[in-house]
C-alpha cells in the first residue's frame, strides 16, 4: 500500500480491475505542463511564506524541470497504479529528490490541484480555438471581397426567395464566428480565478498567500469560496456550450457546402484534397470533410449534455463523478479544433461557379418582392401589391416564362396598375444593388463590410 500516497488508511490493495477503472491518467496526462507549472507556483508561495525551505524549493524546481524534460522526450512512464497526472508526477519527483518531493503537497489537495490544472489547460486551448476562428474569419472575408458582385439565390425554407451576393452570404458566417469568439472569451474570462489553496474543500491551516499563487499563474484573482472552487465545473459547461454553438455554425455551413456541391446545385466545387471517392462508383467526388464536420457536431453537443447530466445531482463538494468532466471537454475541443482547421484550409481552394449561381438566382421568381416594391412606390398598398405579384407569378408558371418576360397586355390584364416598365426593369443585378443600406446585400455594402472586417482582423 505504500505505493499509494493515500494508502495509509487501507489494509488491502485496490482490486486490479478497479485500479484500471478508477484511473484517469489516460485522459489527464495531457495536462502535465499545467500540473508542473501549478506545482512550481505552489512551491514558490510556500517558500515565500516560510512553510517550505529554500533548499527544498530549489530541489523541487530542479526536479520538476527534469520531469518536464522526461515527459516531452517520451522517457517518462505514466502508470495507472498512480491514478492521475498529479500523483504520477509527484511520485517521480519524490523518487528524484526524496523528502522534499513529499513536502510539495503541503496545503493543497488533488481537488484544488485538478481544478487549477484544468482551468490553465482550457485557458490555453480556448485561446487556440479563438485563433482558428480568427483565421477562418480572415479566409471568409477574403472570399467575400472576391465575390462581392457574385449573385446567387437567397433561400428561405430552402426555396428561392430573393437574390443576394455570395459575398454577403459568406459574411453572415463571419458574424456567427465573431459571436462564437465572444462566447469563448467571456467564458475564459469568467473561469480565470485560481482554485489553488482551497485544498480538499475547506481551505488549509497553513498561512498561505493565495493572491501570490494566482498572480504567478496568470489568474485575475483567487476563488472566493473553497467549497465552490473545488466543485465548480461551470467553466467546463460554458466552454462546452460555446464549442457546441460553434460546431452548430460549422454544421450549418457544412450542410450548405454539401448541397451546393451536388449535381442539382453545382454552385461550388471543393478541392480534391478535401474530398474522397467511391469504392464502386468511379464518377463520385464526395464532400467528406463537410460531412464529417457535420457529424462531429453531434459528438460535441453530446459532451455538453454529458457534463450537464454529470453535475446536475452532485452535492458539494468534490465527487469522483467529476473525473468524467475532462473526457467531454477534451474530446470536444480536439474535434472542434480539427473542424475549424479543415474549414480554414479547405475554403481558399473552393471553386465558385458564378454562372450557375447567377442562372439559379435569375429563375424561381426571385425578383417578385422587388416588383411588389415597385407597385408600392406607385401608390399601391403593399397587401394589394403582394396579391398582384402573386397573380403575375401564377400566370408566368402557367406560361413557362419569368416575370420580366411579361408583355404590356398581360400586365394590364392582371391589374391596370401593373406596367410593363415595372417588369422590364427587373433583374437580379438591380435587386441586389437596390439593397444598399447597413446590413444589406448590395455589392457596395459587402465591400464596406469587408473593409471594416479587415481592419478589425488586423490584430
Amino acid at each position: 500500500m505504500s505505493e499509494k500516497p493515500w494508502g495509509g488508511r487501507f489494509e488491502s490493495p485496490t482490486n486490479e480491475f478497479v485500479e484500471a477503472f478508477n484511473a484517469s491518467i489516460d485522459v489527464d496526462a495531457r495536462m502535465y505542463a499545467e500540473d508542473i507549472n501549478g506545482s512550481k507556483a505552489h512551491a514558490k508561495m510556500l517558500t515565500a511564506q516560510g512553510i517550505l525551505s529554500q533548499e527544498d524549493c530549489n530541489a523541487i524546481m530542479r526536479g520538476l524541470d527534469e520531469i518536464l524534460g522526461e515527459i516531452e522526450s517520451g522517457e517518462f512512464e505514466f502508470t495507472i497504479a498512480l491514478e492521475d497526472v498529479h500523483m504520477n508526477i509527484e511520485a517521480r519527483l519524490t523518487e528524484k529528490i526524496g523528502d522534499a518531493g513529499k513536502r510539495l503537497h503541503t496545503a493543497r489537495s488533488r481537488n484544488d490541484q485538478v481544478a487549477t490544472d484544468t482551468r490553465l489547460y482550457l485557458r490555453h486551448r480556448s485561446s487556440r480555438i479563438i485563433g482558428h476562428l480568427r483565421h477562418l474569419q480572415r479566409v471568409l472575408v477574403e472570399l467575400a471581397e472576391t465575390h462581392a458582385d457574385t449573385i446567387m439565390p437567397g433561400f428561405t425554407h430552402l426555396q428561392t426567395a430573393q437574390p443576394v451576393t455570395f459575398g454577403h452570404h459568406l459574411l453572415a458566417y463571419v458574424e456567427m464566428f465573431n459571436r462564437d469568439i465572444g462566447r469563448f472569451k467571456d467564458a475564459a474570462d469568467r473561469m480565470n480565478q485560481c482554485p489553488l489553496g482551497s485544498a480538499a474543500l475547506a481551505g488549509t491551516t497553513f498561512p498561505i498567500d493565495r493572491h501570490m499563487t494566482a498572480a504567478t499563474l496568470g489568474f485575475d484573482a483567487p476563488t472566493a469560496n473553497s467549497l465552490d472552487a473545488v466543485s465548480d465545473r461551470d467553466f467546463i459547461m460554458e466552454l462546452l456550450a460555446a464549442a457546441s454553438i460553434t460546431a452548430v455554425h460549422l454544421s450549418r455551413f457544412s450542410e450548405e457546402l454539401i448541397l451546393w456541391m451536388s449535381a442539382q446545385f453545382r454552385f461550388v466545387d471543393l478541392p480534391d484534397a478535401f474530398c474522397t471517392g467511391s469504392s464502386i462508383m468511379p464518377q463520385k467526388k464526395n464532400p467528406d470533410m463537410p460531412e464529417l464536420v457535420r457529424g462531429k457536431t453531434g459528438r460535441i453537443i453530446g459532451g455538453l449534455v454529458a457534463i450537464l447530466t454529470t453535475v446536475k445531482s452532485l452535492p458539494l463538494a468534490y465527487n469522483k463523478d467529476m473525473q468524467e468532466d475532462k473526457t467531454a471537454i477534451f474530446d470536444a475541443f480536439d474535434n472542434l479544433e480539427g473542424s475549424l482547421r479543415v474549414f480554414g484550409d479547405m475554403l481558399p481552394g473552393m471553386k465558385v461557379n458564378k454562372s450557375v449561381m447567377h442562372e439559379a438566382a435569375a429563375s424561381g421568381f426571385a425578383t417578385a418582392t422587388d416588383l411588389a416594391d415597385a407597385l408600392v412606390r406607385a401608390g399601391v398598398p403593399f397587401r394589394n401589391a403582394h396579391e398582384i405579384v402573386g397573380k403575375s407569378v401564377a400566370h408566368c408558371i402557367k406560361e413557362g416564362i419569368e416575370l420580366h418576360e411579361m408583355d404590356a397586355a398581360t400586365c394590364v390584364n392582371i391589374d391596370e396598375r401593373l406596367s410593363v416598365d415595372m417588369v422590364r426593369t427587373l433583374s437580379v443585378e438591380n435587386c441586389v444593388a437596390a439593397r444598399d443600406h447597413i446590413g444589406g446585400t448590395a455589392p457596395n455594402q459587402v465591400r464596406l463590410q469587408v473593409a471594416a472586417w479587415k481592419e478589425e482582423l488586423k490584430s
